[in-house]
C-alpha cells in the first residue's frame, strides 16, 4: 500500500469515527486550508497569475462548498441564537468569497480566512470540552439527532 493510499485510508477512518464536534472542526480546517491556498496564489503585485486562475477558482469554490455544508448542518430550531448567528456568518462568507473570486480580491479572502480560523479554534475547544458529554450538547446547534 502506497503512502497516499495509507493516508487516505487513515483519513476516511478518522472521518467515519469522528464525533459530531470533531466533524465540524474537520470541515472548518478544510475551508481554512483552501482559503489559505487561494490567498497564497496572489503574487507580489497583488494579482493571480493566469496559469493559477483555475486553481484559485477551485480553492474558493471548495471553501464555499464546505461553508455551505456547515450552513445546512445547522439546527435552526434547537440552535437558537447561536445557529442564527452562524447562518448569517456563513451566508456573508459565501457572498464575500463569490465577490473575491470574481474580482480577485485578496482582502476579502483574508478576512474570511481570519474569521474561519477563529471559528475553527472555537469549535475545536467546544468539541474537546464536549468529547465526553452527551451528544445533545453539540447537536443543539447542528442538525444531527443526538
Amino acid at each position: 500500500m502506497g503512502y497516499n493510499q495509507a493516508y487516505n485510508a487513515y483519513k476516511n477512518t478518522n472521518i467515519r469515527t469522528a464525533s459530531q464536534g470533531h466533524l465540524v472542526v474537520l470541515l472548518y480546517e478544510e475551508a481554512v486550508r483552501r482559503l489559505a491556498e487561494a490567498s497564497g496564489l496572489f503574487g507580489q503585485d497583488g494579482t493571480v497569475r493566469a496559469p493559477d486562475i483555475e486553481k484559485f477558482n477551485s480553492c474558493l469554490q471548495k471553501a464555499q462548498a464546505v461553508i455551505t455544508e456547515l450552513q445546512v448542518s445547522l439546527n435552526m430550531e434547537k440552535g437558537g441564537e447561536i445557529a442564527q448567528n452562524l447562518m448569517s456568518l456563513y451566508v456573508y462568507f459565501n457572498n464575500e468569497l463569490m465577490a473575491a473570486n470574481i474580482n480577485h480580491d485578496r482582502k476579502k479572502i483574508d478576512f474570511v480566512l481570519d474569521m474561519m480560523r477563529q471559528l475553527t479554534d472555537s469549535w475545536r475547544q467546544a468539541a474537546n470540552s464536549t468529547a465526553n458529554a452527551p451528544s445533545a450538547t453539540v447537536s443543539n446547534v447542528l442538525n444531527i439527532e443526538g
